[in-house]
């Protein structure tokens, strides 16, 4: 029995081992550090940077299982190809195929950028690349230069820069370049592996795939003269530009993604100014609203509107500022309270002859009207207002402005009064209501106020409304008209550019806030300025029009240049910033913390 039961044991121990065995988790072993190096090349067929290269097929073998991150997107090649290569994954290895016939004695470069990652983590080959020649040697000079926004010299995203051999500005438009590359993210470029000649350089926002300027609102650059590509300019080392560089800088405090290189070419990036008028949208955005959109202002032949079986005065036009978007407001309620409504609209239209003509179209307006609940009945909301006292102040000189979002009808002035407070009293202060006559949701107030001095506008019910019908609830708004004392001035002393200017004042965010037009060297100055981070800049007005003149391609003629003030404005309360600006040098964007010729001052 005993030697029984000390067999029974040993069999409850084993199964028990048993057991655990089966329904233990089989995980891989925790901790340790993550991974964070690159997919590393163990070989390829043909070699990178191999010679007399003919053949359809590439096979690049990596020491881990990769993944390829939005490569349609990413993948080029240089010289481009008429089709895509395709580009597949197999294990460790990706798969290049291609049907095309190569090019003879020419060096091709397979960009990847950071397309190829590995599978667990994610970690990119930055600037991955590919390069072979169907020729006895591989070229190996290269182009560098920046791509930057010709109007605010900030740096555009998703550029193209091509190199054409062809000397002729027509084959920018018709032909695939000889070489290309994108711009990094602060619009620097590099096109490697190029042949030593003449070249012609452009950049292109590319907004079909098709590697050339062929639609007439892509974005591009050019330059006026062809560029000489030699080895003893434009040879460069790889990496030289930007690891040996980081490591020359002082203190090394700059990482390679802040750093921002200077190459030997400046490409600045224009949008064409339209020419083809058509009509670019329509729309039903309220039951009584219908927006119409143009591509350009309407010119004399003007912009006309009517529904048919509709009395003219059942509804109005407004055009916006510039005149290429008009609203219709109609009063009559058995017109808007139809789902489809009938527009017949006529507006410059451009014809395939390149004649402006006056196009007539017969537009549907549709609304969907907001389901009801089946029971009760819903009163409806005042009508309501807005005014720009946004901090119970304006400025001196600056009007009390009042808007809506429907047309007002004209104001009930008995019902409304303003009155300036002082201590304990009430001063009637005689006024004006002005409905703006491009803007019937807008209404300015005009009376004599003085700085320094508090007041209290008061609006009894019904005092304003809309053409619906509609009436506001009683308000009051206090508010204070400051004195100078409580806004910063900026001075600037304008020199070394002779003709036409005009100098923005705009936000840190580059919004415009006041912008002043100049015909000579002077002293300009901006008063009344809120505190706040402020930047200028002057727009060189060649053709003086008033305003800044993109370029032309096809005239061979580039964007108006642009300069910013270098240095950020900080401006204080009752503070004066004093500044010579030189605005000789022109396209220019650098800011410095202590620039010369600034002087500041306390009291105004």
């Amino acid at each position: 029995m005993e030697k029984t039961g000390i067999l029974r044991y040993i069999a409850y121990v084993v199964s028990g081992f048993m057991l655990a065995a089966g329904c233990a988790k089989i995980s891989s072993p925790s901790g340790g550090p993550r991974d964070t190096e690159p997919p590393v090349v163990l070989k390829s067929v043909p070699e990178n940077g191999a010679r007399n290269f003919r053949g359809s097929r590439i096979v690049i073998s990596f020491d881990e299982y990769v993944v390829l991150d939005k490569i349609n997107e990413k993948f080029m090649v240089s010289p481009p190809m008429k089709r895509m290569p395709e580009i597949r994954i197999r294990g460790k290895d990706i798969v290049i195929r291609y049907e095309e016939e190569l090019r003879d004695s020419t060096t091709y470069t397979f960009y990847f950028q950071d397309a190829v990652r590995d599978l667990n983590e994610g970690n990119p080959i930055n600037n991955f690349q590919f390069v072979f020649s169907t020729g006895p040697f591989i070229d190996s000079l290269s182009v560098t230069g920046n791509v930057l926004k010709a109007d605010d010299l900030n740096p555009p995203e998703a550029t193209l820069v091509v190199l054409y051999i062809q000397k002729e500005d027509s084959a920018f438009i018709r032909e695939i370049p000889s070489y290309i590359a994108v711009a990094d993210k602060n619009g620097y470029f590099r096109i490697d592996n190029v042949a030593a000649r003449e070249y012609r350089l452009y950049a292109l926002k590319d907004a079909d795939n098709s590697k050339n300027f062929n639609l007439p609102d892509e974005e591009i650059a050019f330059l006026d003269s062809t560029i000489s590509v030699t080895p003893e300019k434009n040879w460069i080392p790889p990496g030289r530009d930007t690891l040996s560089l980081l490591r020359q800088l002082p203190g090394k405090t700059k990482s390679a993604d802040t750093i921002v290189l200077q190459g030997d070419y400046k490409l600045y990036l224009f949008q064409h100014e339209k020419k083809i008028r058509y009509l670019t949208s329509s729309s039903r955005g309220a039951a009584y609203r219908l927006n119409y959109t143009l591509s350009l202002p309407p010119d004399s032949l003007g912009f006309h509107f009517s529904i048919p079986g509709a009395a003219p005065g059942s509804y109005f036009t407004e055009g916006n500022k510039g005149g290429d978007s008009i609203r219709v407001w109609i009063a009559d309620t058995a017109q808007y309270n139809r789902p489809l409504i009938t527009s017949v609209i006529k507006y410059p239209f451009t014809d395939s002859s390149g004649v402006n003509v006056l196009r007539e179209d017969t537009v549907m307006m549709r609304y969907i009207f907001p389901r009801t609940p089946a029971r009760g009945r819903i009163k409806p909301a005042p009508f309501r207002f807005t005014t720009n006292i946004s901090t119970a102040s304006l400025k001196p000189g600056e009007a009390l402005v009042f808007t809506s979002q429907t047309p007002f009808r004209k104001p009930d002035t008995s019902r409304i009064r303003l009155y300036e407070l002082e201590g304990g009293d009430r001063k009637k202060i005689p006024f004006s209501l002005d409905i703006d006559s491009t803007n019937s949701c807008r209404i300015s107030m005009k009376g004599k106020l003085g700085m320094n001095k508090n007041y209290i506008f008061i609006a009894d019910s019904e005092s304003f409304g809309n053409i619906y019908g509609e009436h506001s609830d009683s308000s009051a708004y206090k508010f204070t008209v400051k004195g100078e004392e409580s806004y910063g001035k900026l001075v600037l002393d304008i020199n070394n550019h002779e003709g036409s200017r005009i100098i923005q004042l705009l936000t840190e965010e580059g919004k415009i806030v006041r912008e002043v037009f100049m015909n000579k060297d002077g002293r300009l100055e901006f008063p009344l300025l809120d505190k706040g981070v402020y930047q200028v800049r002057v727009i060189y007005d060649l053709n003086n029009d008033g305003k800044w003149t993109p370029g032309d391609f096809h005239a061979g003629r580039q964007p108006e240049p642009v300069s910013y003030m270098p240095q950020i404005i900080e401006i204080k309360e009752n503070w004066v910033l004093e500044y010579v600006w030189d605005i000789s040098e022109k396209n220019v964007k650098s800011v410095r913390k202590t620039p010369p010729g600034t002087k500041t001052r306390g009291r105004m």
